[in-house]
């Protein structure tokens, strides 16, 4: 079971950034999926989840702002981040699962928001 995310990187306050999780080893279409986050010297935060049969849910701190969706076909889960906050700078993870424990996670991309 692997859990790829890519697309972070460093970006202004007010700019967007879309992350990418390529999955590997189970279909996606089987599981509720989530993205969370770490930041510095904080616990893990719920940002988004999907569930396998669409439905959503998103944290206070990003609902309006962020999306969260996922292809089937490539077995990809996507957030797409836009009008991104310093307070956003962290390490995205995606994760198996709705409300944790997610044991089934990747490594993560870092995301900074700075200007």
């Amino acid at each position: 079971v692997q859990l790829q995310a890519s697309g972070g990187g460093s970006v202004q306050p007010g700019g967007s950034l879309r992350l990418s999780c390529q999955v590997s080893g189970f279909q996606i279409i089987d599981y509720h999926m989530t993205w969370i986050r770490q930041a510095p010297g904080k616990g893990l935060e719920r940002v988004a989840s999907i569930a396998g049969g669409g439905f959503t849910y998103y944290a206070d701190s990003v609902s309006g702002r962020f999306t969260i969706s996922k292809d089937l076909a490539e077995n990809k889960l996507y957030l797409q981040m836009d009008r991104l906050k310093p307070e956003d700078t962290a390490r995205y993870v995606c994760a198996r699962g709705w409300d944790g424990p997610y044991t089934i996670r990747g490594q993560g991309t870092q995301v900074t928001v700075s200007s």
